[in-house]
């Protein structure tokens, strides 16, 4: 599991701009940060790619260069993740898409997942890449995960996210029996009763978009 805030980095200014009420109020910056955050865990996860010499011409004359060969998918659960999505978008600008439409249920003290939409191209011998900002009980995750891989077998999977709570953490290793790298921007305390991640930074949907009805 790697942890971006393990090492100090500008990084720990956009989390912050993010969980801060004041700055939270301006729906552009907030959208902005977590673009930025995306870019910053893509360059991370392209540690793990495989990459191939190939001659590339300047002006002057040739050069040797180690450029990437996998064929990147990335995934969005939706609406959430669409800024932090976006930074992946900008790093991995020849990925193919697919998005995902996860909304909470909340039937008493029991918080399932529906997915109402999800979209997809082949998965087989690609680097699937599943971004949400939010990783607190891990179902949506799961859940999402579960119906990607009805597309097919993908060479690596990676989950992205940008807070953490350990709850979802454990919930993936307990429930995913598959192989996978986590990747996270910060790894929070705890969830609270209604399942938001503590001390976390709210509901990232509404921050980036407005209140839902």
């Amino acid at each position: 599991m790697f942890i971006l805030s393990d090492q100090p980095s500008i990084a720990n200014q956009f989390l912050a701009e993010l969980r801060d009420i004041r700055t939270q109020q301006d729906r552009m910056r907030f959208r902005k940060n977590l673009e930025r955050l995306g870019e910053l865990l893509a360059y991370e996860v392209s540690k793990t790619l495989s990459y191939q010499t190939k001659e590339v011409q300047t002006p002057l004359q040739s050069a040797q260069m180690e450029l990437p060969v996998d064929q990147v998918v990335l995934v969005a659960v939706l609406r959430a993740a669409l800024p932090f999505y976006q930074g992946f978008l900008n790093s991995f600008d020849q990925a193919e898409s697919g998005f995902i439409g996860a909304f909470r249920q909340e039937d008493g003290a029991e918080i399932g997942v529906n997915l109402g939409y999800h979209a997809s191209p082949q998965l087989d011998n690609k680097v699937l890449i599943l971004v949400d900002p939010m990783l607190a009980t891990g179902t949506s995750c799961v859940t999402a995960l579960k119906t990607l891989l009805e597309h097919g077998t993908p060479k690596a999977i990676h989950i992205v996210a940008a807070f953490a709570a350990p709850e979802g953490v454990e919930y993936l290793s307990r429930h995913l029996n598959i192989s996978y790298s986590l990747w996270l921007g910060t790894l929070d305390e705890k969830l609270n009763s209604k399942s938001y991640i503590v001390p976390g930074l709210g509901d990232a949907g509404d921050l980036a978009f407005g209140e839902k009805l």
